[in-house]
């Protein structure tokens, strides 16, 4: 019998046979990160702390420790971060870099059935389908199943498209995913799951798949094919996962599954960032981590390049009082700074004033517009600081969500209000009758001909003659617009146009009014603070800056504009100075947004991502005294987030109006 001799484990050394140092390039905790090799481990990246840094110098150190560059798997969310990662990686080692696989999950799912995908009765030629393809066959299906008749509502191909790519994604059934998220369209359940077992025998009769469909087979091919599970983990023996909180409960599964005969899976990721539950992103991924893969060692990585330590202090607060969460602490050399504001306005409109004002401050003491962002939890509440911004022509772009005054329902309302003021405005005339039923493009140019041919065309509207729907139609609509001429104010006008037009935003877009009508309750709320129907209408007409901001000029052309954002669009991005507004309780978060606590700790884990985006200026706004209409109630106090926080961490600010100032000063 052969002696043995032990080979005992040592270190590997600090320095590599490529000649990088990384004790010298990393920090403690990213240097325990990036030269982990076996093993399954978490890696908790909190805001700003390195992450990618972290990931492109393991791949390194992989293959400068020998191991074969196409035995490793990096899947990320774009295409362009794997690359972007690759690239670095390959600056640092050699091009060996170039031969890890790398890539998103539709990719390498790609890739994979196009060499296993017999083995689960798929062609080698599959076609896949985008997203305005599988909308394209719902429509067709939908037709083909008689379900697109106009005596019944119906989702439209967006929304069917939508609910099932939900379903999926969350590993939900159809009704389980209609009774949370759609419970208006309980009365279409039955249709739709016939809809849907047609699409899906229509997509496999023709060798169609879909996004998700590239998951879904991915999966039945890892779970149900033995042979094919095994050669796939053993030729990926290191699997790297980057933003492991955005992933869903099918990616999950996935890599799981690929890890079949090694654990060899490091995940990078932010619990305290997982703010994409709409996408079907499930924050229980990055927290059941360790019981996907027992004995998974836990790093965290604390140390902040971005933000000084007054701004960090305010956020290790925020999410301290998460309800669940990995303990970590953030920090930075950077210890000197402001104490970030919490500023009461006592209007919507005052906040705007102090935005713009602050802006153009920190404008004159260097700070570049295109270094200041404003963000926001939903894409209306920006509604009234875009007009003030518009009026000191200080120039902006907007990210994330639609612009304001271009979503139909919108324009719809603002049409009633244009006529109103100039009954002769045939575009407006135009666009309200066609939300009348029975009234199509032909009979609507009759109508305006008519209509327009003397005199005042609402009277004239009241003395139209026409029959059945269309009748009843112009009849109600006449009695909307004369009720509406005697108001004083345009909020009364507003209020009037609701009552009216609330059922055919019902019928105009039952797939989802309700998200819709909170637009119009903001819109009518912003009709307050007007007492002229021409100067609102005025100010709604101006172009929308993010269509030409050239003709919106800051001082400095080169400077660029202000950031409008979002705060689900700016994850992953920073700015010298952020405002936060409408930090208000029943907006952010929103008494719509919290039925469950599984939602109301996602709005506490996204006004942390928007605290921080801030590298040196943190001001948080909320305006006083606004009154919901949803909910009746009159909405006062600052978000329950950071309602209590200490003064030290978050400095309180009121608001003065010059005028009553002097006053005092006197």
């Amino acid at each position: 019998m052969a002696r043995k001799y032990v080979l005992k484990r040592s270190d590997l050394p600090s320095r590599s046979l490529s000649g990088i140092d990384y004790r010298q390039e990393l920090n403690q905790a990213q240097y325990e990160a990036a030269t982990a090799v076996d093993g399954p481990l978490l890696v908790i990246a909190g805001a700003g702390t390195g992450k990618t840094r972290t990931l492109v110098y393991r791949v390194a150190r992989l293959i400068d420790i020998g191991i074969d560059p196409r035995s490793i798997l990096l899947l990320t969310f774009t295409r362009r971060a794997a690359e972007e990662m690759l690239r670095r990686a390959s600056l640092l080692a050699d091009n060996r870099c170039a031969k890890v696989a790398g890539g998103t999950f539709h990719s390498f799912a790609n890739t994979v059935l196009r060499h296993y995908g017999r083995k689960v009765e798929l062609a080698p030629s599959f076609t896949i389908m985008d997203r305005p393809d599988s909308e394209d066959v719902v429509q067709l299906l939908r037709a083909e199943l008689g379900l697109n008749t106009k005596e019944r509502r119906f989702p439209r191909k967006q929304t069917i498209a939508e609910i099932y790519s939900m379903a999926l994604n969350k590993q939900w059934t159809i009704p389980e995913l209609i009774e949370r998220d759609y419970p208006h369209l309980c009365d279409s359940l039955e249709d739709l799951l016939r809809l849907y077992e047609r699409y899906v025998d229509y997509k496999r009769g023709r060798a169609l798949l879909d996004y998700d469909d590239l998951l879904i087979k991915l999966k039945e091919l890892l779970a149900g094919r033995e042979e094919a599970r095994r050669r796939l983990s053993e030729t990926y023996r290191y699997i790297m996962v980057d933003e492991y909180q955005d992933t869903n409960r099918l990616q999950a599964e996935i890599v799981r599954l690929l890890a079949a005969t090694h654990d060899n899976v490091m995940v990078v990721g932010d619990d305290a960032q997982s703010i994409y539950s709409f996408r079907g992103a499930n924050f229980r991924n990055i927290m059941d981590f360790p019981n996907d893969f027992p004995g998974a060692r836990i790093i965290s990585l604390e140390e902040n390049y971005r933000s000084t330590q007054p701004i960090l202090n305010l956020t290790n607060e925020i999410i301290r009082r998460a309800r669940e969460k990995y303990e970590k602490e953030l920090f930075t050399c950077k210890e000197e700074g402001d104490t970030p504001l919490l500023v009461q306005a006592e209007s919507e409109q005052t906040q705007s004033r102090f935005v713009c004002q602050k802006i153009l401050e920190l404008r004159e003491e260097g700070v570049p517009l295109w270094d200041i962002a404003v963000l926001f939890r939903s894409s209306f509440h920006s509604f009234d600081l875009e007009i003030e911004l518009t009026r000191r022509n200080i120039p902006f772009v907007k990210r994330g969500g639609f612009q304001f005054m271009e979503t139909t329902h919108i324009k719809d309302l603002l049409a009633h209000l244009r006529i109103l003021a100039n009954p002769q405005d045939a575009i407006s005339w135009g666009r309200v009758l066609s939300l009348l039923e029975g009234v199509g493009p032909q009979l609507s140019q009759k109508i305006i001909h008519r209509l327009l041919e003397g005199g005042d065309p609402r009277e004239r509207l009241r003395s139209f003659e026409a029959k059945g729907k269309v009748a009843h139609g112009l009849k109600t609509l006449a009695q909307v617009l004369e009720v509406c001429s005697e108001a004083q104010r345009p909020a009364e006008n507003a209020q009037y146009l609701m009552q009216y037009y609330v059922p055919i935003l019902k019928r105009k877009h039952p797939d989802d009014y309700p998200k819709r009508l909170k637009d119009l309750e903001h819109f009518q709320g912003m009709t307050e603070r007007y007492r002229s129907l021409e100067r609102l209408l005025s100010d709604m007409a101006l172009e929308p800056p993010t269509d030409s901001v050239e003709g919106v000029l800051a001082v400095d052309p080169d400077e660029g504009p202000l950031v409008l954002s979002t705060i689900h669009s700016a994850k992953g991005l920073e700015w010298h100075s952020v405002f936060i507004i409408w930090a208000l309780e029943g907006r952010f978060p929103s008494y719509y947004n919290i039925d469950t606590d599984e939602e109301l700790e996602e709005e506490r884990r996204l006004l942390y991502v928007a605290a921080t985006r801030a590298k040196e200026n943190l001001f948080i706004t909320y305006p006083i005294k606004i009154f919901d209409r949803g909910t009746s109630m009159v909405l006062s106090r600052p978000s329950r987030f950071i309602e209590g926080i200490a003064e030290e961490l978050l400095e309180p600010m009121t608001l003065v109006d010059e005028e009553e100032n002097r006053g005092w000063d006197e």
